[in-house]
């Protein structure tokens, strides 16, 4: 089986569902933000808020929604990827082994099982290693929100800990961090945002990461 083949494709359809998926919304938020119709005819205010307020929101939090189902897709693509190679190479943990390996997540657990069998560090790999990381986490909490009187998803103080620059976070948030947060924890979790460009750098970095391994692997099954 070309593994990496499957994996790509999986890739290319990421970039096709999300920006065509995400066109509509943002289709909705430009013409509210140009008065077009059908928002050229805005009822009187009675509350003080801009005209269309309500459908601007939800359409930028459909954007929001849609980031982050692509990041989960794209972390189950990953997870798929390693998880297809240890059944095409017929690995075979002792018992408790792959429950230690993977007990910080997959990223890890695959890492351990790559490394031994190959016999190779993936100390040179040219992936982005602690993005692909923030991948899985963003992923888990996407799947996992806190509470339900919102959309919004926020990273856990675990991950911050780790990461208190986290990858996936918007330009908003970052501006408003300062050094007494980071030192101390935050007021406010900061939001886990997928924009389009942290989207395409996240697929970047996996396809680069399967790209190396891939060639290893690939040596390593039909040389043995």
């Amino acid at each position: 089986m070309d593994v990496l083949y499957f994996f790509m494709d999986r890739t290319r359809f990421l970039r096709y569902f999300y920006d065509n998926a995400a066109a509509p919304f943002r289709e909705t938020m430009r013409k509210i933000e140009a008065g077009e119709a059908p928002f050229d005819d805005p009822p009187y205010p009675e509350d003080g808020e801009p005209p269309y307020l309500s459908e601007w929101v939800e359409a930028s939090e459909a954007v929001e929604v849609l980031g982050r189902s692509c990041i989960s897709m794209l972390s189950a693509s990953l997870n798929l990827y390693f998880r297809t190679w240890e059944q095409e190479l017929g690995i075979r943990w002792s018992e408790g082994s792959r429950k230690r390996a993977f007990k910080n997540g997959y990223l890890g657990g695959y890492r351990i099982c790559f490394e031994g069998v190959l016999e190779h560090s993936w100390e040179d790999c040219p992936a982005d290693l602690e993005l692909v990381e923030q991948i899985t986490l963003a992923r888990n909490r996407d799947q996992h929100p806190d509470e339900i009187v919102s959309m919004r998803v926020s990273h856990a103080r675990a991950d911050l800990k780790k990461y208190p620059r986290p990858f996936f976070m918007s330009e908003f948030d970052r501006a408003r961090l300062d050094e007494r947060e980071l030192e101390h924890g935050f007021l406010m979790n900061p939001s886990v945002d997928v924009s389009p460009e942290r989207l395409e750098r996240a697929i970047t970095e996996t396809e680069r990461l399967a790209s190396w391994l891939e060639k290893r692997l690939v040596t390593f099954r039909y040389d043995r």
